[in-house]
């Protein structure tokens, strides 16, 4: 039995999704896991395209003896016409239409269809509301760290590192009007 350490399993993935054939979509990959992306105004050349691209994907794979994962293997589409929004792509690997995810998280966004950042907007909220409470209580005491490292150190670990995750994706969505800002009001440190 020969075991792999994480640095040669990245190698040989990236060299094998390197080597992969050509396909109309384009294709990302990170780790282990593999997107492809297509774009367009029709939803059957769509379906068609992703499907066609699955079908080399399929055969990529059968050449490496690699099996894919139809459980985790799924599809979205991302639009902004609302009378599309209850509408599912079709896409079939394997004979398989592939499970249809309304909502998918990528290294740690959620993403909905229409790219509103909601669910994102929503779990940011809730995490930074707790921290900041707990900056509070810590503020409050007269034990512990004093206002300057509470201002910097504990603020930019706490605080700051969860409102600027994946802050560049938030500033490309919408904010909703349902969303209010967590308080406002001022933290006496």
């Amino acid at each position: 039995m020969t075991v792999l350490d994480d640095e040669t399993i990245e190698w040989l993935i990236n060299t094998c999704l390197y080597d992969m054939a050509s396909t109309v979509s384009r294709k990302y990959a990170y780790a282990d896991d593999l997107a492809i992306m297509y774009a367009d105004g029709d939803w059957q050349a769509v379906e068609g395209v992703l499907t066609k691209d699955m079908r080399t994907v399929c055969e990529y794979l059968q050449t490496w003896k690699v099996k894919l994962s139809t459980t985790k293997t799924g599809r979205a589409a991302f639009h902004l016409n609302n009378k599309e929004a209850k509408r599912e792509l079709k896409v079939n690997y394997n004979n398989e239409i592939l499970t249809f995810y309304p909502e998918t998280k990528h290294l740690g966004v959620t993403l909905d269809m229409s790219l509103t950042g909601r669910r994102r907007l929503e779990f940011l909220r809730k995490n930074l509301t707790s921290r900041v409470a707990l900056l509070r209580r810590l503020a409050g005491s007269s034990w512990g760290a004093g206002k300057t490292t509470l201002r910097t150190a504990t603020t930019l670990a706490l605080v700051h590192s969860t409102a600027e995750h994946c802050a560049p994706v938030g500033t490309a969505v919408l904010i909703p009007a349902s969303l209010t800002p967590p308080s406002t009001a001022p933290c006496e440190l």
